[in-house]
């Protein structure tokens, strides 16, 4: 190969080389500004071996205008329907009349047992939907569940669309009472034998609740152990991690494409001309 020709490709290289790192820095400081991400969430059930497991996940991201409940308040439709059944549908369509432009969707396709992990990604535009609320049931019982008590509790990304939250805990003194269904292990979900869909009108409102975990000790579950509760005010029970990914604006991808068509084309030439 030519001397002449090392030369220029050296200076072609070194010239795209030049504006690849341009549309990098180009990319990251959209980054540090970027409204799009995607959003990694990943749940783990914490609790003791053979203790309580957990709905698959709700959650929701949006602009903090959705309360899905309060503390001292009779539970809606849409929590009754999650805590006593574990569905949250209701929930998550409640969240989008809220919010007509939220993202909401579902963390793990089955209930999670005690030491078990589960993952899902979502395309966030945390100019819009910066605020995260979440909920899910917690077996056995009739009508427990974890969850926000607050439209904007959360608010896991800054003005500048950075990451502000990395992890939410669950202890089992979070876990919440939905209030409409009586204590019945003929009707509790999870334990063998039961009818979940069978219930007790309770009557009461929300509040706090995690004692009551005691009285399912000794029943067979579904997942086929014999359930024990093993649950003091602060063992952990659950844990939501956070990591997001910015998304590069198209622009950014256009000028890494043109240097390196530029690279091919001026490499094509020189190649010819040698």
């Amino acid at each position: 190969m030519h001397h002449s020709f090392k030369s220029g490709l050296h200076k072609t290289i070194a010239t795209t080389a030049a504006l690849l790192a341009t549309a990098g820095v180009t990319s990251f400081t959209s980054v540090a500004q970027a409204a799009i991400v995607d959003l990694t969430i990943t749940v783990h059930n914490l609790a003791p071996s053979n203790g309580v497991v957990v709905a698959p996940l709700s959650v929701g991201l949006g602009q903090g205008v959705f309360d899905g409940f309060d503390l001292g308040s009779a539970a809606n439709a849409s929590i009754v329907r999650a805590a006593e059944l574990g569905n949250g549908g209701l929930w998550r369509d409640a969240f989008t009349a809220a919010d007509t432009g939220a993202v909401v969707g579902v963390v793990g396709a089955a209930p999670l047992a005690a030491g078990l992990s589960a993952t899902q990604t979502f395309r966030v535009d945390t100019s819009l939907n910066n605020y995260f609320s979440f909920i899910a049931m917690v077996v056995p019982s009739n009508d427990f569940f974890i969850g926000n008590d607050g439209a904007k509790t959360y608010q896991l990304f800054d003005a500048g669309g950075n990451l502000q939250i990395n992890s939410i805990g669950q202890k089992a003194r979070d876990i919440w009472d939905a209030g409409s269904e009586e204590f019945n292990i003929a009707n509790a979900a999870f334990i063998v034998g039961s009818n979940a869909l069978a219930r007790d009108e309770q009557n009461s409102v929300v509040a706090r609740n995690f004692a009551e975990f005691a009285a399912y000790n000794g029943q067979s579950t579904a997942y086929g152990y014999t359930f024990n509760s093993g649950l003091a005010a602060g063992t952990d029970v659950y844990r939501i991690d956070f990591s997001a990914q910015p998304v590069p604006e198209p622009e950014s991808y256009a000028l890494m494409l043109a240097g390196l068509a530029a690279m091919a084309t001026v490499v094509r030439r020189r190649s010819r001309t040698a």
